[in-house]
């Protein structure tokens, strides 16, 4: 079983993640990212963190708040993981023009909600 005390830190490390990724988008077009791998696979690199973060978070945490697509961004984890041939960077750009936005502030506010729990214990 997972332990509880890690959802804060994995929540912050999603958060971090989509940081980047937003921060990298204003800095690098598909086009660019496409000529060259090495920051390509930075941004799917980041992804992987988010994907694998959610996966590391505890099934209680998770099933507390439905609202956000868990599954779907763990399988998004296994996808770049297992099928790296088959993604390209404008997939790579609508998780984090179309996904990332609506994601941001649901982590963030867990964070704050954890932060509160903590705080209370």
């Amino acid at each position: 079983m997972r332990e509880q005390i890690r959802d804060k830190e994995r929540l912050v490390h999603i958060l971090t993640a989509i940081d980047a990724l937003i921060a990298g988008s204003k800095r690098y077009s598909p086009e660019q990212a496409e000529k060259d791998t090495i920051i390509f696979y930075g941004f799917v690199k980041q992804v992987e963190i988010i994907g694998e973060a959610t996966y590391k978070l505890t099934k209680e945490f998770r099933a507390k708040h439905p609202e956000t697509e868990w599954e779907v961004i763990e399988n998004m984890r296994h996808v770049l993981v297992h099928g790296y041939y088959a993604i390209t960077p404008h997939k790579v750009w609508h998780v984090i023009n179309n996904d990332l936005p609506v994601l941001r502030p649901q982590i963030e506010a867990y964070i704050q909600e954890e932060s509160v729990r903590k705080s209370e214990e």
